[in-house]
């Protein structure tokens, strides 16, 4: 039997059929079954996430094996196969285990390094376990691969190559302004409990936002969800049914959804309806309208006060602004209440900004970067949306909304496509390739060990056999006499099996040595159905080096 993958990710299919392709918890399920039924296919697991989807299994033939599991994942997601093909990738035995231990380490990450993988890593395997279709070779296998993306990141700086898929979402979102500052002021909304979206709240509760709002369609699991941050010592956190996300909408200035639903959260006219609703400002209190220091309104007060239009704070200009040609509708002569200053604080950002665009499109140059998302018909962005979910929560549709910033998993393919890769990750290359080989070795040994424990009881049957032979022929030998004969005899053919076992589990560990297991059972004349019965449990009773039982080696006084 052999380790066989096969699948497709972001790095071999485009968002669309990703997003086609993925897989529900009840699909998962069928698919493990259906999977462990066929022909080719022993044991399996299923490693699913917002930008893959594998199947693991171990195959006794790798070309039905990969026809059948092809197959499968084509009947599951309802793609058709002809369309799912060109994007499926295959690895077998060790390339299989290198890809694993890669995408543990997070090499294989939409952003390099993110540690949440191993998360989805154990959730594959727990999930095999439960449905019983992880065997020997995928729990070994998992296992070892939760292992070493551990030792990646407490061995390398890895983690500083690239952030969770949440953080890197936000860092987009917030479009260059250091995440901290662009969350301190948000009301923000998230939609959904799971693994994903509680790393969003958890990530948006750090960076201290001003409100969290957490709507589920189990309330309860949203409630856990807000308690468990309150007492991490989180402020202002809520938990609201899905029922309320509408009412919510109008609210909040940020979005981050990542569901398991097969359909759309937010739809293009939900995100119209509740950018229709005004905005209500914040009340200001009286004292506190003064512009901040090094804004524009304050240089064009600093300026009028020095050329003699403005006596002192407090006292009117001298003259008048008139919006006139798009100018600021408020005129300085006036008593102005906190609405209308906000209206010319609206206006001075628009006019900055117009004029920085401006001189942008003199040079031939853009302001937003590459890879970033446009706002919706440009502007100032009224509701920041991150859609973390495959398929996709929120309506593509959205970015068109005025005042609309869409940031989703296939944005987040394109800025990452240019993240800079850092240093530690040749670092963490060698331990793959290290751990591979040790993984590809222990598991070539492990594979003669039934053969070497089945020819260790084969040899102690004989023993056993001569010694009844013999005290039927000599019956005045005594207790002692009898002992000392059999411990003889049985040292005399633990000698005689010990170097070839040893040599041979050596030889198996290499790579091509699968076929010494095959030559020891020819010339022993061993039933393959006896190997076959011997069980794992007496595979670990087995001494680690030798495979001669732990009995013999007690008795023998030997450690």
């Amino acid at each position: 039997m052999s380790l066989l993958v096969v699948g497709l990710s972001h790095r071999s299919a485009p968002v669309s059929v990703l997003e086609r392709a993925s897989l529900s918890a009840d699909a998962q399920v069928k698919l493990l079954q259906d999977a462990v039924a066929t022909e080719p296919a022993a044991e399996a697991t299923v490693l699913a996430t917002c930008n893959r989807i594998e199947l693991y299994a171990d195959v006794e033939k790798f070309h039905a094996g990969v026809a059948e599991l092809s197959q499968l994942l084509a009947h599951h997601s309802e793609v058709g196969l002809d369309e799912l093909t060109p994007y499926l990738y295959v690895h077998y035995e060790d390339r299989a285990v290198h890809h694993l231990f890669s995408v543990a380490c997070g090499l294989d990450s939409m952003v390099v390094g993110e540690g949440q993988v191993l998360g989805q890593i154990k959730d594959a395997l727990a999930r095999g376990q439960e449905q019983h279709t992880a065997g020997r070779l995928i729990n070994d296998l998992f296992q070892q691969a939760l292992r070493v993306g551990k030792r990646a990141h407490s061995e390398t700086g890895i983690d500083r190559a690239g952030q969770s898929l949440v953080t890197f979402g936000l860092e987009q979102l917030a479009d260059g302004t250091p995440v901290t500052d662009w969350a301190a002021d948000k009301r923000v909304l998230v939609i959904g409990a799971g693994s994903m979206s509680s790393l969003a709240a958890t990530t948006l509760a750090r960076l201290g936002v001003r409100e969290l709002a957490i709507a589920n369609r189990t309330l309860d699991r949203a409630e856990r969800l807000a308690a468990s941050l309150v007492e991490a010592g989180a402020e202002r956190v809520r938990a609201v049914p899905m029922t309320d996300v509408a009412t919510e909408l109008t609210r909040v200035s940020a979005v981050v959804s990542c569901t398991g639903a097969t359909g759309l959260v937010l739809t293009a006219d939900a995100v119209t309806e509740a950018l229709a609703v005004p905005e209500t400002p914040a009340p200001a209190a009286v004292g506190t309208l003064r512009a901040p220091d090094g804004s524009l309104v304050a240089r064009l007060a600093e300026t009028a006060t020095r050329d003699g239009r403005v006596r002192d704070r407090g006292t009117r200009l001298a003259e008048t602004p008139t919006a006139v040609d798009g100018g600021c509708p408020v005129g300085l002569d006036e008593a102005h209440s906190a609405a209308d200053l906000t209206q010319h604080g609206v206006w001075v950002d628009n006019a900055d900004s117009a004029a920085s665009a401006a001189s942008a499109a003199a040079a031939g140059t853009s302001q937003r970067p590459a890879g970033r998302p446009a706002n919706g018909a440009g502007g100032p962005v009224r509701l920041a949306l991150l859609d973390l979910a495959m398929p996709r929560d929120i309506d593509h549709a959205v970015h068109r909304i005025p005042g609309v910033r869409l940031v989703d998993i296939e944005s987040l393919a394109e800025a990452s496509a240019d993240a800079p890769m850092a240093a530690d990750v040749d670092q963490v290359r060698g331990i793959v390739s290290d751990e591979v080989a040790a993984f590809g070795a222990a598991q070539r040994a492990a594979h003669i060990t039934p053969t070497v424990v089945a020819l260790r009881t084969m040899a102690a049957d004989v023993v056993a056999g001569e010694m009844a032979r013999l005290e039927g022929r000599l019956s005045g030998l005594d207790d002692k006499q009898r002992g000392e004969i059999k411990q003889t005899v049985r040292r005399v053919v633990d000698k005689l099996l010990h170097a070839p076992t040893v040599r041979v589990k050596q030889l198996a560990s290499e790579p091509g040595g699968a076929g010494y297991a095959d030559a020891l059972r020819t010339l022993f004349d061993l039933d393959p159905e006896t190997v076959a019965s011997v069980s794992r449990a007496d595979t670990n009773g087995a001494d680690a080096e030798t495979g001669e039982s732990a009995e013999t080696v007690k008795k023998q006084g030997r450690r």
